[in-house]
């Protein structure tokens, strides 16, 4: 069990969630034909499977008062009269219970990625795309251990899933087009979970979160990958009034999600009225710099897989992100998956020249006793 699970002003969180879901299981009788580069895709996530209880050095020592290292001027406390009236222990207590707010935020996109992949592989009309959905279902469940292992274990506390983010997840399920998973999950909440993951893992001074946001993100980077595939070459097909529908739920869901990691709940939970933490949220510069980070990996895919119509384009504009669509998205996966192998080397390295210093002691003592 967790040490605290804590909900908005301390009130107790519901443990599960249903959502009646629609639509129809296809089965694809053609065995021979599948396109090369989603084949390739998920020949690479059959390489690419690794084990988070070996892969992931557990026994890094973490402070659950301070498990991310990151400054306090991200905090959106920070310089305001409630911070200046905290005591030390105040503001241990509040790093812990950001932490947990964000990585629980993680998991509960992890699980959901899951069942949104395993909806992929029931109702996609495609072979080779029920093949990758079948690797990246293993993937997440695997993302969804290892955070939540990282909360139970290092942090001791969990927060329930965020309304918005729980909104969108319900949206993407409940629609029995059998795309919307794609689009819901893999462009819109996978694109936002890797703007997220790749702020903390370049900002974080703790070598086991970094562990796990670089390992997590190697494997992201594929899913939205496979998402902008699948969709760009069904979207071809599509009329301009279906593109227009598929254009509105891309809307809305960016919408919430730009709302999504304010972390409202947990000023809340320290005393702040909600109306003030929604105040101070919206004032945080921390917040200005991660909303505009989020949609980095967003806007380029949305334009990429052909949803760029006038309405979707002036909801950019207002988000003041538009600019954003003309990023390279796949330098971005590219250097997702550098820095995760760049770790491993460093870190096996490291581990190899000390395991041949000990064989080097071990030697030499042995010659000295004799």
């Amino acid at each position: 069990m967790y040490a605290q699970r804590p909900g908005r002003s301390g009130a107790s969180a519901p443990t599960d969630w249903s959502v009646q879901s629609t639509g129809q299981a296809r089965f694809a009788w053609e065995y021979d034909d599948g396109r090369d580069r989603l084949l390739a895709l998920y020949q690479k996530g059959k390489d690419k499977q690794w084990d988070g209880a070996k892969r992931i050095d557990w026994d890094l020592e973490v402070d659950p008062y301070d498990p991310l290292g990151v400054p306090d001027q991200n905090l959106m406390l920070y310089g305001t009269p409630y911070w200046d009236k905290m005591s030390e222990q105040n503001k241990r207590d509040l790093r812990r219970h950001y932490a947990s707010w964000q990585f629980s935020q993680f998991l509960h996109g992890e699980q959901g990625a899951m069942v949104c992949a395993a909806r992929i592989v029931e109702s996609a009309p495609d072979l080779d795309a029920k093949f990758y959905s079948a690797t990246q279902t293993m993937d997440e469940a695997r993302h969804a251990e290892i955070y939540a292992r990282f909360l139970h274990e290092k942090v001791g506390m969990l927060y329930p899933i965020n309304d918005n983010l729980q909104a969108l997840l319900g949206d993407t399920l409940r629609d029995s087009r059998w795309d919307m998973p794609y689009l819901g999950m893999q462009v819109l909440i996978e694109g936002l979970a890797l703007a997220a993951f790749g702020m903390l893992r370049d900002t974080t001074d703790k070598p086991l979160p970094k562990q796990i946001l670089a390992y997590v993100m190697q494997d992201e980077a594929r899913h939205v990958a496979f998402g902008r595939m699948a969709l760009r070459d069904y979207y071809k097909q599509l009329t301009d009034a279906e593109l227009r529908e598929r254009e509105e739920f891309v809307i809305e869901g960016c919408y919430l999600m730009r709302d999504r990691l304010r972390g409202a709940e947990v000023l809340e939970n320290f005393g702040v009225p909600a109306k003030e933490a929604d105040e101070l949220s919206e004032q945080s510069e921390y917040l200005q710099l991660f909303r505009k980070l989020l949609f980095s990996r967003i806007v380029p895919c949305v334009k990429d897989i052909g949803l760029w119509g006038e309405r979707l384009q002036q909801a950019y504009v207002d988000m003041g992100v538009f600019e954003l669509g003309d990023s390279n998205l796949d330098l971005l996966m590219a250097q997702d998956e550098e820095i995760a192998e760049k770790l491993d080397a460093e870190r096996f390295s490291a581990e190899e020249s000390a395991r041949t210093q000990e064989v080097a002691e071990t030697i030499r003592q042995g010659a000295e006793a004799s």
